[in-house]
C-alpha cells in the first residue's frame, strides 16, 4: 500500500530511502521505492490547496497560452505542428514551473507564498537557471526539426490540412510507421531531457550550484532510481496528455500538480552536499 501521509521533502523513512552510490563531488542521492511518485503527487495536492491562487494561476496561464498557440497555428496554416509542439511543451515544462517549485519551497519553510516572491524566484541563481533553460530550448528546437523531417518523409513534403489531420495521422496507410518513427525519436529526446532535468531546476533554485552539477545530479538520480523514474515519467506524460486532450482545460490542474510534485521529487531524492 502506498503511504499517502503528509510528506515534506526532507522527511525520510527507513522503508523508502536508501543511500545510492554516486560520484563524491555530487550531493548524496537517495534510492526510493517504485510507489514513491504517488507520495509526491499527494504532497503536490496539499501544496495546491495551501496556495490555490498561485497554483491555479499557473494552470490558467497554461490553458490560455495553449489556446493562443492553437489559434496562431491555424491562422498560419500550420496545424500539423500541434502534436510536435504539444510534445515539445513537455520538454520545456520544467523551466516554466519554477514558480511552482518556489511555492512548494516556501510552504516547506513555513512561509506564505505570494505572487511577488514567486516571480522573484527566477532571479535566484538566474544565470544557471537560464543555462539549463537554453539546453531545454535547444532540445525542443531539435525535436521540432525532427518532427518536420518526419512529416516530410511520410507526407511527401505536404503536411495534411486541418480537416484531414486526424484521418491522415491516425487512419491512413502511413499511420503505423509514422507513429512508430515519431515515438522512437521523440522518446529518445524525451528520455535525455528527463534525465538531465528531473531534479536539476529545483536544485538550482534551492542551492548555489552550477548547471553542470545539477544536470549530473539529475542523471545520477535517474540511474539510482530507474523503476521509480520510469513510473514518474509515465505519470508526467499521462497527466500532461490528459490535460491536452481535454481541449487543454485539464492543464489547469495537471501543470500545477506536476510542478509541485517535481519539487517533492527533488527533495526526496537529493540529500545534503553540493
Amino acid at each position: 500500500m502506498v503511504d499517502m501521509t503528509s510528506f515534506r521533502g526532507s522527511v525520510q523513512t527507513p522503508q523508502s530511502h536508501n543511500a545510492a552510490h554516486h560520484p563524491a563531488w555530487l550531493p548524496s542521492i537517495r534510492a526510493v521505492g517504485v510507489d514513491r511518485p504517488w507520495v509526491w503527487l499527494a504532497s503536490a495536492w496539499q501544496d495546491m490547496m495551501a496556495a490555490p491562487a498561485i497554483s491555479f494561476a499557473y494552470g490558467a496561464l497554461a490553458v490560455i497560452s495553449s489556446f493562443v498557440l492553437v489559434v496562431g497555428l491555424a491562422l498560419l496554416d500550420m496545424e500539423y505542428l500541434l502534436l510536435p509542439l504539444g510534445a515539445g511543451f513537455m520538454l520545456v515544462g520544467p523551466l516554466l514551473a519554477v514558480g511552482l517549485y518556489e511555492t512548494s519551497r516556501l510552504l516547506e519553510l513555513g512561509q506564505r507564498p505570494t505572487f511577488g516572491k514567486v516571480a522573484a524566484a527566477y532571479r535566484r541563481n538566474g544565470v544557471q537557471i537560464a543555462g539549463i533553460g537554453l539546453v531545454l530550448m535547444l532540445a525542443m528546437l531539435a525535436w521540432i526539426r525532427v518532427a518536420f523531417l518526419i512529416f516530410a518523409l511520410f507526407f511527401s513534403g505536404e503536411p495534411p490540412a486541418l480537416d484531414q489531420l486526424v484521418d491522415r495521422i491516425f487512419f491512413s496507410a502511413e499511420t503505423i510507421p509514422f507513429l512508430l518513427t515519431g515515438t522512437l525519436f521523440g522518446g529518445i529526446i524525451a528520455t535525455a531531457v528527463f534525465s538531465i532535468a528531473v531534479v536539476s531546476i529545483p536544485m538550482l533554485l534551492d542551492r548555489e550550484t552550477d548547471v553542470f552539477t545539477a544536470m549530473a545530479t539529475s542523471i545520477a538520480v535517474v540511474r539510482a532510481n530507474i523503476r521509480p523514474m520510469i513510473a514518474w515519467g509515465f505519470l508526467i506524460a499521462l497527466f500532461m496528455s490528459a490535460g491536452m486532450v481535454t481541449a487543454f482545460i485539464g492543464l489547469a490542474i495537471a501543470l500545477p500538480v506536476i510542478g509541485h510534485a517535481s519539487w517533492h521529487c527533488y527533495r526526496d531524492l537529493v540529500g545534503p552536499g553540493q
